[in-house]
């Protein structure tokens, strides 16, 4: 049986403009990587041997595009599975010169099982994840121990785990489920959330929405032990 019964995610139906298709088309050689069987030489993928920083769930691509420009000493690693914000992405890095960032719109489960080797990554980002905040759902969120688990093995040895969400609700699962973790230590102290001006990251689409809602914003940061 999987470890991940229930998918944490639905394919909306948005529309994918014609600009978006053939950014995908064209730019897909460049920037684009596959589901594979085995895990891939990310290395090769790049080029050249540099930190690797995953981000699951990119959305519009606002946090990669950010990442690669701010810096471009490390690599960049995207996944998410809808095409309209994948090809904008796409669009972006090509106009921005980047040459540091490759994505996946694959299901994240099943490219970091397959196609991540265990002990590749530097850094995993989950920003603003689906909160699924009707509570008959919440067995759909990302962040489930099993997920934690198969994060933990991917990371390197001293690689974060940084997180971010505007439902008060979730964050404080994501806190309760990886904070007894073995494989982690919360970087700001026992069950302490980071503060907004210790963190690196932009002000993406989603935490904007969530700031007109009137949300918060809550950060986690976790070292791999």
């Amino acid at each position: 049986m999987s470890l991940f019964p229930v998918r944490s995610f639905v394919r909306r139906n948005s529309r994918t403009t014609d600009a978006q298709k053939r950014a995908l088309s064209q730019l897909w050689a460049q920037y684009g990587l596959n589901l594979t069987e085995q895990p891939l030489d990310l290395n090769a993928a790049f080029g050249r041997d540099a930190e690797k920083h995953l981000e699951i769930g990119f959305g519009r691509g606002d946090a990669l595009r950010y990442f690669a420009q701010q810096f471009p000493q490390h690599d960049y690693i995207g996944i998410d599975i809808h095409l309209p914000g994948a090809g904008t992405l796409l669009r972006q890095l090509d106009d921005d010169g980047s040459y540091n960032v490759r994505i996946f719109t694959e299901d994240a489960i099943k490219v970091l099982t397959q196609s991540i080797a265990p002990h590749s990554l530097d850094r995993v980002y989950v920003l603003f994840p689906d909160p699924w905040h009707k509570k008959r759902h919440h067995k759909r969120r990302l962040v489930q121990t099993p997920f934690v688990d198969l994060i933990a093995s991917r990371l390197k040895i001293g690689g974060e785990f940084h997180l971010a969400t505007d439902w008060e609700h979730y964050a404080w699962q994501m806190l309760e489920t990886i904070e007894p973790h073995p494989d982690f230590r919360n970087l700001m102290g026992p069950r302490c959330f980071t503060p907004r001006n210790r963190v690196d990251r932009p002000i993406t689409k989603f935490e904007q929405r969530g700031h007109c809602l009137g949300h918060s914003v809550w950060d986690l940061r976790y070292v791999r032990r």
